[in-house]
């Protein structure tokens, strides 16, 4: 069961009671011939995953919504639309709670933090036929989280700050919109990334990376011109394009 509706940004919506996942329905609806911009929430997932297939915990009153883009930049900006969303959502959250400005940080690549514990996850996923299409999938523990994480958890509610699925979606769908303008299809970066390091944990740090194959350790130098994180080790200057990050 679902119904369409148009979000305040005046980008449409539909919504779900239940969904194995938004990324995959807004996946599937791009195959199928959708072009976008389009929401996808829904009020549960059954088979809600983070990075690298990673399951993502969906019990009912957290928020799980995805954006649909067609074409919104070349292939090989569309990896900068992480620190596009991650920025959004901390200035939704910040839109609906004030409060929560000094206490929220953004982690490389696409975390964000609340007094230093994971209260939202974001999953960018692409496809190239029939035209390039990309998904921004949107993760947001309201008013539950896991336990026992790789990385602490926590949610809104738990810290004191109660925002409801509904309302983080209304504050995100014109969060979305105002970043991504600024973006500009990737011709923006510069100040996106600007933006993201001012609000960036662990910068200057000794952090892990974890990649596929190995781990690295160095400290976090920031960010290059396109979007790596620039890890300092003892044989220099090491930009990481994918990975997860430890001891933040």
């Amino acid at each position: 069961m679902n119904r369409e509706a148009t979000g305040l940004a005046g980008t449409r919506h539909i919504v779900h009671e239940t969904l194995g996942s938004t990324n995959a329905e807004a996946l599937a609806l791009a195959r199928a011939g959708e072009r976008g911009p389009l929401w996808v929430s829904a009020k549960a997932q059954t088979a809600g995953r983070g990075r690298r297939g990673n399951a993502w915990i969906s019990g009912p009153g957290n928020l799980y919504a995805t954006l649909l883009l067609s074409e919104p930049s070349p292939s090989r900006d569309a990896p900068q639309l992480s620190f596009v969303a991650a920025l959004a959502l901390f200035d939704a959250l910040c839109a609906c709670d004030a409060r929560l400005a000094p206490r929220l940080k953004v982690k490389w690549p696409n975390d964000l933090l609340l007094d230093c514990e994971k209260v939202a996850g974001i999953l960018i996923e692409g496809e190239s036929t029939p035209i390039f299409a990309v998904v921004i999938g949107f993760g947001v523990n309201c008013v539950s989280h896991p336990a026992g994480t790789a990385y602490p958890a926590t949610d809104l509610a738990a810290a004191g700050a109660p925002v409801s699925a509904e309302r983080t979606l209304v504050a995100l769908e014109l969060a979305m919109a105002a970043r991504i303008a600024q973006w500009h299809g990737g011709r923006g970066f510069a100040s996106i990334r600007a933006d993201w390091l001012a609000r960036a944990t662990g910068i200057g740090q000794a952090i892990k990376v974890r990649l596929l194959e190995r781990e690295l350790s160095g400290r976090f130098q920031g960010l290059d011109d396109a979007g790596c994180l620039l890890l300092e080790t003892p044989a220099g200057l090491h930009p990481v394009a994918a990975g997860e990050v430890f001891g933040l």
